[in-house]
């Protein structure tokens, strides 16, 4: 039989993939072997699963994740499933790039002024905004803002041009919203302003009435103005996170749901009391549970997961309180799985939503798959 398969340093040979690595894809399970000696443990390898190890090699070769891997090779002939994987992690791709691109300006910039502090100038923004639409950002994100003093750099919202649309991002690490205003034309990139919480509530209240509003942003402080009313105020000279990587989902499942509906089910449903707050306390959570068919519930606290369900738990509040930011009428919720942050969407708006991130709760959310 042995002389029909390939032993581990032969596929070692062919593919490129050291005989440790070939090791590591056996106990991954992603590429076990065909045969394995119960003498010596030697590892034999089937002739179509040489062809298996190439394409393992070259979705190495471009990054692809070992649940990527495992997912592509895995993947039933002829579902498209495969393709979707590489597709979705071609697009991350893309967008890492486009994330290098737009930080590498900005670090030009800093080059420039460091070079020539004597000529170097804050950099100020000038835009036009639409005041309704920037008091619907403010609501759709504020939920979200950091209140830990010990975190200062995440004590408000930041404020940044991208394109030709002006974004609004809050998180305290546990959850993170972001909201975005339309622009009339696209601005030459600049970096983003951090706008301390109470900054940011005067400005919404400036906006309560009015239809339009003229922001400045940049040179240490930020100023807004409609009509003849105007609030201004410093901005901390701190670098926000790298919030772009958490926003490059891959879900499972996208489940389209009435507001109305999702919030009387998380009210009227279980809950688990959990040490998963901010501070480590206790706090309410919330399983929500998904079926092979799409529907959406929040399962007893005693029911086994069904055949094929998706599970994910979430800090209870922190949900209610996404639910209520802007007040939508229906929402679009995507599940990545129960390790995977919860995206929750608004229809027609796709640059705004927030994300709630999931609680590893095995003995809740254990997936029957």
């Amino acid at each position: 039989m042995e002389s029909d398969l390939h032993s581990i340093g032969e596929l070692a040979r062919a593919t490129g993939l050291g005989v440790g690595t070939l090791r590591y894809y056996d106990g991954a399970d992603v590429l076990a072997p065909a045969h394995v000696d119960p003498q010596t443990g030697y590892r034999w390898y089937g002739p179509r699963q040489l062809a298996d190890a190439r394409l393992l090699a070259r979705l190495r070769r471009v990054g692809l994740p070992l649940a990527g891997i495992r997912a592509v090779l895995g993947a039933a002939p002829g579902s498209g499933a495969a393709h979707r994987v590489v597709d979705a992690h071609l697009r991350r791709l893309e967008d890492g790039l486009a994330d290098a691109r737009r930080e590498l300006s900005l670090i030009r910039t800093l080059i420039d002024q460091r070079e020539n502090p004597m000529t170097a100038a804050p950099a100020e923004l000038r835009l036009t905004v639409p005041a309704p639409a920037l008091a619907a950002a403010l609501d759709a994100v504020r939920f979200a803002v950091c209140a830990d003093p010990e975190l200062p750099v995440l004590a408000g919202v930041l404020f940044e041009v991208d394109g030709a649309a002006l974004r609004l991002v809050a998180t305290d690490r546990y959850r993170m919203a972001l909201a975005e205003v339309p622009l009339p034309t696209t601005p030459e990139p600049r970096a983003g302003t951090i706008v301390p919480t109470a900054l940011a509530d005067a400005l919404r209240a400036l906006l309560a009435d009015a239809t339009e509003a003229e922001l400045t942003l940049g040179g240490g402080f930020v100023r807004i103005e409609t009509g003849a009313h105007r609030i201004e105020g410093a901005t901390p000279d701190l670098d926000y996170p790298d919030y772009r990587v958490l926003t490059r989902l891959d879900p499972l499942h996208r489940v389209d749901i009435p507001a109305a509906d999702l919030r009387g089910a998380v009210e009227s449903g279980a809950t688990h009391t959990l040490p998963s707050g901010p501070d480590g306390a206790d706090c309410a959570v919330t399983v929500l549970a998904v079926t092979p068919d799409g529907r959406l519930a929040v399962p007893p606290a005693d029911a086994d997961p069904t055949p094929g369900e998706l599970r994910v738990a979430v800090n209870r509040t922190f949900l209610l309180e996404a639910l209520d930011a802007g007040r939508p009428d229906q929402l679009v919720l995507e599940l990545g799985g129960p390790i995977a942050p919860l995206a929750i969407r608004t229809p027609g708006r796709d640059g705004t939503f927030s994300m709630l991130m999931p609680i590893r709760v095995p003995e809740l959310v254990r997936s029957t798959e």
